[in-house]
């Protein structure tokens, strides 16, 4: 790292799309089989440059299992979103519930790769193609990810990807977008930087959103790190599970089939008649123990403050959604994690239950 800080201090440039920057994008579009990827600086700005991008209005149809981010985008586009139920066994957006949502006013669709397990992106095209919507993919979760044989970022109009310091791959805070044509990334890397033209020209208003240098060659490292890091999350996901697998109650999150995944999150969820005790008693007891856990998504968006009184929102909606929230937990992962400490981890779940 010391290095790369010193190539950028010598280049007299720290940011406005430097030299890091621009290998960052080029080894990230090969790194995803992206013909035309764009970094920012950070997942959610990318998110809401997607939507202004695609030129969205009216309503768009969303997950209300997911991080706030996601939902926030829309309304920061002066967007209302529609919530739509999930699946139980994904946690994904159920595509069976998409099209009975859809009005003369929605105009897209924006599902998320829910711990980078992928939609069923085949049956949510072809209700977009339907429809003429677009589709914008948050694959938060999702980096590296391929699809029977197919980079998660094939999917759809737009992908987005975010590379906060929580993730799998990092550049401490950061993102990117991946476009399906060329002139959504020349319009997005014009927003990203307050909208102007290589003539200086303002068409219309953009916003700051551009990756600096330093983050950029912390990705560059990092890059280099990734594969490495996946393996061993893998190692450690195959231990949790055996550990965890035959305790009833507990339901372990699996990758679906045909997925090269990147095991970004080990998540269970809990049943609280089987398991004996509830997901809160056991985050507590857990947390007891210095053992740091989240209820991950929980509250679902759909029961925030600032979105519960929309019509979609209504709990009796969205029960698959509402139950999934109330019992799903991820438990430490990283590669750095040992199988003692896993060990213990899962130790200190069968004692809780007793």
């Amino acid at each position: 790292m010391d290095q790369k800080i010193k190539e950028i201090w010598d280049s007299k440039q720290l940011s406005n799309n430097g030299e890091k920057v621009v290998q960052l994008e080029r080894r990230l579009a090969n790194f995803l089989n992206a013909e035309y990827l764009s970094v920012f600086s950070n997942g959610t700005l990318a998110l809401q440059l997607a939507c202004r991008v695609l030129e969205l209005s009216g309503e768009v149809i969303t997950t209300p299992f997911t991080f706030p981010a996601t939902v926030n985008a829309l309304v920061w586009n002066q967007l209302k979103p529609v919530f739509c139920d999930i699946e139980e066994e994904t946690y994904n957006i159920d595509p069976d519930k998409i099209e009975a949502l859809i009005t003369e006013k929605t105009t897209a669709i924006m599902p998320v790769h829910v711990f980078g397990n992928p939609c069923d992106v085949e049956k949510i095209q072809q209700i977009a193609d339907r429809h003429g919507l677009k589709v914008i993919y948050d694959a938060a979760h999702a980096f590296g990810v391929r699809h029977h044989g197919k980079a998660i970022a094939s999917f759809g109009d737009i992908t987005m990807f975010s590379f906060h310091a929580t993730k799998v791959y990092n550049t401490i805070e950061g993102g990117a977008l991946v476009f399906k044509h060329p002139y959504l990334k020349e319009r997005a890397d014009q927003m990203r930087n307050f909208g102007i033209l290589p003539d200086g020209d303002v068409l219309e208003p953009g916003t700051n959103a551009k990756l600096n240098e330093v983050q950029a060659a912390v990705g560059l490292l990092l890059l280099d790190k990734v594969e490495e890091e996946i393996r061993r999350r893998k190692e450690i996901a195959a231990t949790y599970a055996e550990e965890l697998g035959d305790i009833p109650g507990i339901r372990i999150n699996k990758p679906v089939d045909g997925l090269e995944y990147n095991y970004p999150y080990f998540v269970i969820t809990i049943d609280k008649n089987e398991f004996e005790i509830s997901r809160d008693v056991l985050y507590e007891e857990l947390k007891a123990h210095n053992i740091i856990t989240r209820k991950y998504f929980y509250p679902l968006c759909s029961n925030l403050q600032c979105y519960k009184d929309l019509p979609s929102a209504d709990k009796a909606r969205l029960p698959v959604a509402n139950k999934v929230a109330d019992s799903v937990l991820a438990l430490p992962l990283y590669g750095e994690l040992s199988h003692e400490e896993v060990a213990y981890i899962c130790r200190i779940i069968r004692e809780s239950r007793l």
